[in-house]
């Protein structure tokens, strides 16, 4: 390998919203130059709790596409693909289904906390319960080295590297054992500790100026502060948080005046809108272009789909090899 992997990407649940800029996109598009890089849209792992929605997927995966884009993945530096039409990954993860235990998959931490925002507490579905085991398939595919992740998954990537640990003990030593790059995260606006479509707290990348400035006017303050005078506490504001992300320039004097009550929500939440826009808007204007050209979309994911694909039958012709199975044609 001329340069070292490494595998990101994104659930295709809709467009993609700050959150995601903060905690993978922005950093995606930055290591882009510096690792031979696969952004994988993962389509299949998204049926694991949309199942009964497959007629979203197409626009869904469109829309991730478009936002990758706008935020600047390029398509001559980064492979963009759709998880489902590499077979690979698929066979992958019947042969990780092995190596790991019910019971494994049940004490993951991630797990147990989306089984209960899905409300799968008394009947999970096989798929769910195994998705880290498709995300190992996912990573290993193209030999990844890094994957950059939020907190929540950080269970993932462990599992991922005892399936890697325990493929290349039993077999042969052919699959790169993965790092885990913790990513930041973006509190919602309602403060919810994440950002996200389903909790309804989220600003998305295509959200036009208006739009914006409706979303931050709802955005959750320091409680304590009635009046504009009253002295804040702006480590518990998420308006302050978005500014510490967005207006690194402006974010110390935003600090200071909120401690001394020399600036309301209201006039902070404004300025914070204008921010927002100005970053925003070179995005919008970008994505508009792909937006009138949706085919120049679907060729881009297809060219990185191909891409996509050689590197995963290279690998699975590794692994066949590793597990005497490389049978005679």
């Amino acid at each position: 390998m001329a340069k070292k992997r490494i595998l990101t990407g994104d659930r295709p649940t809709g467009p993609l919203h700050l959150g995601h800029y903060v905690g993978s996109v922005a950093n995606r598009v930055k290591l882009q130059d510096e690792y031979e890089t696969f952004v994988i849209l993962a389509d299949i792992q998204m049926l694991t709790t949309h199942f009964d929605h497959p007629e979203r997927l197409r626009q869904d995966v469109l829309n991730v596409a478009m936002d990758n884009l706008a935020c600047g993945v390029d398509p001559d530096k980064a492979a963009l693909f759709i998880q489902s039409m590499v077979p690979q990954i698929a066979e992958l993860t019947v042969i990780y289904s092995n190596l790991v235990t019910v019971q494994q998959l049940s004490h993951n931490p991630t797990i147990k906390t989306e089984a209960l925002q899905y409300h799968f507490e008394e009947s999970m579905p096989l798929g769910f319960l195994s998705y880290p085991v498709s995300q190992a398939a996912d990573i290993t595919f193209c030999r990844a080295h890094l994957v950059p992740v939020g907190e929540d998954q950080a269970p993932h990537i462990e599992q991922t590297r005892k399936i890697v640990r325990k493929f290349n003990a039993t077999y042969a030593e052919v699959l790169v054992e993965p790092e885990g790059l913790l990513q930041p995260k973006l509190v919602g606006l309602d403060g919810n500790t994440k950002m996200s479509k389903s909790l309804g707290n989220a600003i998305f990348l295509s959200d036009p100026p208006e739009e914006v400035k409706r979303k931050v006017s709802t955005a959750v303050t320091d409680p304590a502060r009635i009046h504009p005078t009253d002295k804040g506490h702006p480590d518990i504001c998420v308006v302050y948080a978005y500014h510490t992300a967005f207006n690194p320039e402006g974010r110390s004097e935003i600090e200071e005046r909120c401690k001394a009550g020399t600036i309301g929500c209201v006039p902070c939440k404004k300025l914070l809108v204008d921010v927002l826009n100005r970053f925003l808007a070179p995005i919008r204007e970008r994505r508009a272009v792909y937006e009138k050209d949706p085919a120049l979309v679907w060729d881009i994911l297809s060219t990185g789909t191909a891409r996509a694909c050689e590197e995963a039958a290279a690998t699975m012709a590794l692994v066949r090899e590793a597990m005497k199975i490389d049978y005679p044609r």
